[in-house]
């Protein structure tokens, strides 16, 4: 049955075209959220879970970034009452897409979840039929073509919906490869500098060959603008992750893109049953979170955080400057967590430890901080997450990790 038929047989489509817009759109109702009884830190200390000092990043692995105020205010907020939830999606969708200033938009569980509903919608479409069948592709398109310096370990979110992978590296090689069997193409876009066909080749094929064309860009805020122009620049469908720069949380993505591939995408998703989507759940709580925390994103002054990141990181960088064999260096991503970061780097004559063994000793020691490993013999330092203080902590665990290493060679 099809789902228009299945509501209008149940008198859910009258009750649902009557109800009004969800209260969080406008802003949040009542107060924040109260502070749970007992100390702070209780639930990690009472689970034996040890904090972390993030200065790696925005990485799935420690937990994303932390939440804004007002997103965990609207997520209480959103949690009093119910909705439905296919209405829920549509019309956050709606305002997510005006406020951003895209076709479409979809909430998701993540930018790997938006890549599943995605690349459903480039193989079945919406047809109900086609829907409820992946993996099963019989009959459909269902290859997807992408660069071998764009492979990447979010392959699998390709892979549930039933698609094969085409590995390509010329541009001979692409134009080969498309056939009536392929559904789209794939760009991860922090490795555009290292494939052979840049990016606005790559938009220029996908476009004169009519295959829809979706970007990974998980981590690509800030700038703000890069959240619309990646679509406005051709690009199908894009894909960014929720829990990292835009603050929201970190169990939510967004899908940004054409109308109809986004519309599409919505069928395979959760509420729907017998649908690829099914475990890719979005309860109306992390609805409300995200679309807050874009809407606090959007009106961020980011120029103002840029500048807080590079006085941290500069102060980070004079903490180590006494220590013999020790260079840092400010750095800034060309894509993709586009803010300062700090390199830290050390002569292995003079400090022998490895860049693991740093990295080790400081996840062990207390605090307890994590970095990122940078070759043989150094380490990335990020600043994007850091909360106030942590910084100096930071450039101390650093210099007694690094200062240490270096007394152990002179015994």
């Amino acid at each position: 049955m099809k789902r228009r038929q299945f509501l209008i047989r149940t008198g859910l489509l009258s009750l649902i075209s009557g109800l009004a817009p969800s209260r969080f759109i406008s802003g949040a109702r009542g107060k924040p959220p109260a502070t749970p009884a007992g100390t702070p830190g209780d639930f990690y200390a009472r689970l034996k879970v040890r904090r972390v000092i993030n200065a790696t990043g925005t990485v799935t692995f420690l937990g994303g970034s932390i939440m804004a105020p007002e997103s965990l205010a609207a997520m209480q907020d959103a949690s009093r009452d119910f909705v439905v939830i296919t209405e829920l999606l549509e019309k956050a969708g709606e305002h997510l897409a005006r406020l951003i200033g895209v076709d479409a938009a979809l909430v998701s569980t993540g930018a790997a979840g938006a890549i599943t509903l995605g690349t459903a919608a480039c193989v079945a479409g919406g047809d109900l039929e086609r829907v409820q069948r992946l993996p099963d592709t019989t009959g459909m398109k269902h290859e997807i073509i992408l660069q071998r310096s764009h492979r990447n370990e979010y392959e699998t979110q390709m892979r549930l919906v039933g698609a094969k992978l085409i590995e390509i590296e010329t541009r001979e090689e692409l134009a080969a490869a498309v056939n009536d069997r392929t559904a789209m193409l794939f760009f991860m876009n922090k490795a555009d500098p290292y494939g052979k066909i840049r990016r606005d080749e790559w938009l220029a094929f996908g476009r004169k060959h009519r295959i829809p064309m979706f970007l990974d860009a998980a981590a690509d805020t800030p700038p703000k603008e890069h959240l619309s122009s990646y679509a406005n620049m051709g690009f199908d469908l894009v894909a960014f992750s929720g829990g990292k720069s835009l603050r929201g949380p970190q169990s939510t993505g967004l899908l940004l893109g054409r109308k109809d591939l986004v519309d599409a995408a919505r069928q395979h998703a959760s509420p729907y049953d017998r649908t690829i989507g099914r475990a890719l759940k979005v309860g109306k709580e992390e609805v409300a979170g995200l679309v807050t925390a874009v809407e606090r994103f959007m009106s961020a002054d980011h120029d103002a955080e840029y500048r807080q990141f590079e006085v941290q990181v500069r102060q980070i960088g004079e903490a180590l400057a006494g220590i013999g064999g020790v260079r840092t260096e400010p750095w800034v991503p060309e894509i993709a967590n586009h803010v300062p970061h700090l390199a830290v780097e050390w002569d292995p004559s003079r400090i022998p430890l490895s860049s693991h063994e740093v990295g080790r000793r400081l996840m062990e020691g207390e605090p307890r901080v994590a970095v990122r490993e940078r070759g043989r013999n150094g380490v990335t330092v990020s600043v994007q997450v850091l909360r106030p203080g942590e910084a100096a902590i930071v450039a101390a665990r650093l210099r007694e990790v690094l200062t240490v290493g270096r007394a152990e060679i002179v015994a």
